[in-house]
């Protein structure tokens, strides 16, 4: 008579492939996750200008914002544009003078909730009877995973808060303005960055540096900088 064999039946083991899988995808997605953490400072950028061809040696100075409860906060804004003109050969106009270029910098932050519907999966468990084959040998059942992997149950809400900070810079040429006419503006550049932080203070940095990168660069272009988000340098295209 034959006896039962104290091995696994062949059938049972070919239930371990998609468990295998799932747990392939599930390490790739957490590589997936840890990448997503590292991902970096991406800004978006919008500029326009008519840059005059002599401007290259003029001084500047900063319009008085309307809002003067922020005067420490607006002066470290204005000294990150500073030293970003310097850079570019202009310079600070003495103090109490107006420079040919005027400055006006303007910064905001807000907030917005974003929803969307995550789809849900459960793992589930079979049952597998116990059976004969054909040699004769015994195989008890038991439970293994479902071979056709977590089962569609539904959808759930998910919600997340997405903070938007912008800078806007707009730089105006005083030179050949006619009395009681505003001066024109020569550069005029917006940045947004959209992420997790509502810091301010933390970004403007790096919205001043986008709004900088290729000054005064091409009228109407909008364009993507990126900066590393550990050392802050930034992604060269």
């Amino acid at each position: 008579m034959p006896s039962s064999s104290p091995s696994s039946p062949p059938s049972l083991s070919s239930f371990t492939g998609p468990r295998s899988s799932l747990r392939v995808w599930l390490v790739l997605a957490a590589a997936a996750l840890l990448t997503a953490c590292a991902s970096p400072i991406t800004t978006r950028v919008t500029s326009f200008n008519q840059w005059p061809a002599d401007a290259a040696g003029s001084t500047f100075s900063y319009i008085t914002p309307m809002d003067t409860t922020r005067q420490l906060e607006q002066a470290t804004y204005e000294g990150y544009v500073q030293a970003e003109l310097e850079k570019r050969g202009l310079q600070r106009a003495p103090a109490g003078q107006a420079g040919r270029l005027q400055v006006d910098v303007t910064t905001s932050s807000r907030s917005d909730e974003k929803t969307w519907l995550q789809p849900v999966y459960q793992d589930n468990m079979v049952f597998i009877p116990p059976y004969r084959d054909a040699a004769g040998r015994f195989y008890g059942g038991g439970w293994v995973p479902d071979p056709f992997g977590p089962r569609y149950i539904g959808d759930r809400q998910m919600s997340m808060t997405i903070y938007t900070s912008s800078l806007r810079l707009r730089l105006l040429d005083t030179k050949d303005t006619p009395p009681g006419k505003p001066p024109r503006t020569v550069f005029e550049s917006r940045a947004m960055y959209e992420g997790g932080t509502s810091e301010l203070p933390l970004v403007v940095p790096y919205l001043v540096r986008a709004v900088f990168d290729d000054f005064p660069g091409q009228n109407g272009q909008v364009r993507i900088v990126k900066f590393d988000s550990e050392t802050g340098a930034l992604i060269k295209k």
